[in-house]
């Protein structure tokens, strides 16, 4: 059988399916007969047929696993390989089991399946006719091109092994023995390849197509052969155990397998962990520690409890990846368009990765920087981390250091401790496998302190660039260096890291989103994201932008999207029941009660499939999410003087804020409720103070010099469970007094913030954007702010800009004349006076 151009098979076969392994022709493998039809055709074919033609059947791929299979016949590869029975082995007792040994024929596809039961019978069709390029014959071309590189890497892979071993040099005699349209087919079957590769060989019907998918195949076996003899020094004896060679021999009906590396039993392990010390290029200090363990560790017993400590410490040094490192990718303008592609806005955080990425271009050595993105939750400080990791083309690892209250956390257990074990710091290097990744150090903010350590002060040589390029942690109790790592925190307010911690990192400031921002996010991002986590499509489900900006302002408060995905979801939930369901949804409403849908089905019989596209409009959105959770009440709440508005700050972005006041006789006494803390409170008496001593400048004291002269007044900052401080409701507290005293009304469209002094003055504040987009969330046209923030506008979106009206003020006149219609005149107006101290 030296050319497949002679054997002619049946036209009908009977097919044997098999999952755990593929037969090529001109190969042999041992394939178990486990399921029942494949039983039945052992017993009726090959145990009981008489000729030889009875020997030949088809041997068809099935991945189904046969533990799972069930009586109908999975769908048949449509390639399969004739094979000749060359033996059955098995027995009946305790239950019939056999096991086939099968030398591949040729190729066949199977034309029509015949019949199924007791076992598949199928019309085949010979597909490997060779006779246009047989041994005697020369190929032209690219064919011949590749048979020959293909003969001469076979060739080169022999010439890899030992000569010594028979079946190598049977082997070898085949290469020049065999035609060479049969090598891909045995190569293949001999070289490690997973039943994927081989299946893809399978289906090679073209000769050349067939060359160019087995050549890959057997120039990857040789790259590994070349690096296991680089990496492993073979002594005399140790070529046996680089080929497991199977029992049996060689084609035509035996078979060999080349192992990438195979462990010796009985070798010593303390040679190979030190092997491998040498080879992690470690630093001259770490590898002086390891030496000496392992010096100890040779002269201990494997009994010793130290022993076992001693190598899982040996193996940790080897795993840490000392000198490896990935290469970044300083492609500027390509990281532009990934990191818009990613998020949206964000401006201030990509510039500074592109100014990174610039350095880098200009100088090599550059230390990884230390950011730290402070900002409301939901606006995507840690997926901009992982982007920033996916533009550099670095390995990200993600720290969540919330609640974290145990420094060993950090810097590891010394190794004196039972269970010891390195920090989350070195682990993180040792699951990244490089020593430039990217850290998130999630939650910075939340870290806790215990009697266990602080971990914040741990932190504090990992994120020191003059400390770091030598961390120590306890376990190691060598330096490691992490100037390479790029490492990112992340945090809701910078007020409750330590100021220590805080001076070493670079904060950038992430603010919340402008309504308009939220609603390019949604329609790029969020929609997209939760159509398909819901298994919808944009021909199912139409969200248009009006809808979007009335989840926004009616059902979400918040500075991130996170509420808002939530809410899409949920729409997208219930679309998702229409649409399983089949119901036929009106126009005017999404839901229908489940009473009326009852009736409906039990009226028409059939469910009707809805009408497509589903599109969401305010009724539907009633419907879906209830009624609107937020309303803007400003105007309403504006109606008796005494109310003014104030801008707050939080962690989850910026607030507008009410403050009521309300006055009744008494005695002057100043009552103050709402949780205010100390600041506030201050603030709250410093009004109070200069209101009275520009009582006549304004006519608040009604004839009498005292305006609170047999007066109580009452301030209240709603809501009353939310602890409140701060000196930017200064100027709120004034203005609402004013109102008060004067019985005006302060303008509805009118937000302020600022601090105030005792002489009249208003004060710079922080969060200005924030607070800036609360009040253009809110509805209002008015903004009050100080003078000296005028410099913070810059960082507000231009269209935020420009529906709003600014007011700088300097002086709390200033504030008052903007925030009353017509003004707040003044009786006497004095020149203001400028401080020449």
């Amino acid at each position: 059988m030296s050319s497949n151009s002679g054997i002619q098979i049946p036209s009908r076969l009977p097919l044997l399916c098999t999952h755990d392994g593929v037969l090529l022709p001109g190969s042999t493998m041992r394939i178990s007969v486990d399921t029942a039809r494949n039983m039945q055709l052992v017993k009726s074919r090959l145990l009981k047929g008489t000729s030889l033609k009875s020997t030949i059947i088809g041997v068809i791929p099935n991945t189904r696993d046969p533990e799972h299979d069930s009586d109908e016949l999975p769908s048949l590869h449509s390639i399969g390989t004739a094979g000749l029975a060359v033996q059955v082995v098995g027995s009946n007792w305790p239950k019939p089991h056999y096991t086939l040994l099968i030398t591949g024929l040729c190729r066949f596809r199977v034309t029509q399946l015949l019949r199924e039961r007791p076992f598949p019978v199928a019309e085949v069709e010979q597909l490997d006719k060779l006779e246009q390029y047989t041994e005697g014959g020369q190929a032209d071309g690219e064919l011949g091109e590749l048979s020959q590189r293909f003969y001469q890497a076979a060739v080169q892979l022999v010439g890899m092994l030992d000569m010594s071993v028979p079946v190598v040099a049977k082997l070898r005699r085949l290469l020049d023995s065999l035609p060479r349209e049969t090598l891909p087919d045995v190569l293949a079957s001999m070289i490690r390849t997973s039943n994927k590769e081989k299946l893809q060989v399978l289906d090679a019907v073209d000769l050349e197509e067939r060359f160019k998918k087995a050549l890959p195949l057997l120039t990857r076996q040789i790259e590994g052969l070349k690096l296991l003899q680089k990496t492993r020094k073979l002594r005399p004896d140790d070529d046996k155990r680089v080929l497991a060679i199977r029992k049996g021999g060689v084609f035509p009906g035996r078979q060999f397998s080349l192992d990438e590396e195979v462990e010796d039993e009985d070798g010593d392990d303390t040679a190979m962990l030190e092997k491998k010390v040498k080879a992690a290029a470690m630093p001259e200090a770490a590898l002086r520690v390891c030496l000496k363990e392992l010096k100890r560790l040779k002269k201990m017993p494997q009994s010793m409890p130290e022993y076992a400590l001693t190598h899982n410490y040996l193996e940790m040094m080897v795993e840490l990846p000392w000198s490896k490192s990935t290469t970044d990718c300083l492609d500027i303008r390509a990281a532009r368009v990934l990191l818009d592609n990613d998020h949206y806005a964000m401006e201030k955080l990509k510039r500074r990765v592109l100014e990174y990425l610039a350095v880098r271009q200009l100088k090599s050595t550059l230390k990884g920087p230390i950011l730290c993105f402070v900002g409301p939750p939901g606006v995507g400080k840690t997926s901009v981390g992982r982007s920033i990791a996916r533009t550099l083309g670095r390995e990200f690892h993600r720290i969540a250091l919330g609640g974290v209250c145990d420094q060993s956390d950090i810097r590891g257990h010394r190794r004196t401790y039972v269970g010891s074990m390195p920090g989350r710091i070195i682990n993180g290097l040792k699951t990244v496998g490089v020593n430039n990744p990217v850290f998130l150090l999630d939650e910075v903010d939340k870290l806790g302190k215990s009697l266990q350590g602080d971990p914040a002060a741990a932190l504090l040589e990992v994120l020191d660039p003059e400390q770091n390029h030598s961390f120590t942690d306890h376990y190691l109790n060598v330096p490691f260096d992490l100037s390479q790592v790029l490492f990112i925190a992340t945090a809701n307010t910078a007020a409750t890291i330590p100021p220590a911690l805080l001076d070493r990192m670079e904060v950038l400031q992430v603010p919340g989103y402008t309504q308009e921002e939220k609603v390019e996010i949604a329609h790029r991002h969020l929609i997209p994201h939760q159509l398909e986590q819901h298994g919808l499509t944009p021909q199912q489900l139409q969200i248009p932008q009006d809808t979007t900006k009335d989840i926004i302002s009616k059902y979400t408060r918040e500075a991130g999207v996170r509420s808002l995905e939530r809410k899409i979801g949920a729409i997208c939930r219930a679309v998702a029941v229409k649409v399983a369901e089949g119901h036929k949804e009106g126009k005017a409403s999404l839901y229908l009660s489940d009473q009326n849908t009852e009736n409906k089905e039990e009226d028409s019989g059939i469910a009707s499939p809805p009408e497509m596209p589903i599109v969401i409009d305010h009724i539907a959105l009633k419907d879906i999410l209830g009624p609107p959770v937020f309303e803007m009440e400003v105007s309403e709440r504006l109606t008796l003087p005494g109310v003014a508005i104030g801008l707050a700050w939080t962690p989850m972005g910026g607030e507008i804020m009410f403050v009521e006041a309300s006055r009744m006789e008494g005695d002057g006494q100043l009552t103050l409720t709402g949780q205010l803390g100390d600041v506030m409170k201050e603030s709250a008496h410093l009004a109070i103070s200069w209101l009275r001593s520009n009582a006549k400048t304004y006519l608040l004291a009604n004839g009498s010099a005292d305006p609170l002269e047999g007066t109580d007044i009452h301030l209240h900052f709603p809501a009353g469970a939310v602890t409140k401080d701060g000196p930017s409701a200064g100027v709120t507290i004034v203005t609402c007094l004013a109102s008060l005293l004067s019985g005006r009304l302060v303008r509805s469209d009118v937000a302020m913030t600022g601090e105030i002094t005792l002489r009249g003055l208003v004060l710079p504040v922080g969060g200005i954007k924030d607070k800036v987009l609360a009040a253009h969330r809110a509805n209002l046209k008015r903004v009050i702010i100080p003078k000296r923030n005028e410099k913070d506008l810059e960082e507000i979106p231009a269209h935020v800009r420009a529906d709003l009206d600014f007011v700088f003020a300097s002086t709390l006149d200033e504030v008052l004349n903007a925030a009353f219609d017509g003004g707040f005149p003044a009786a006497v107006n004095h020149p203001q006076v400028v401080s020449k101290l």
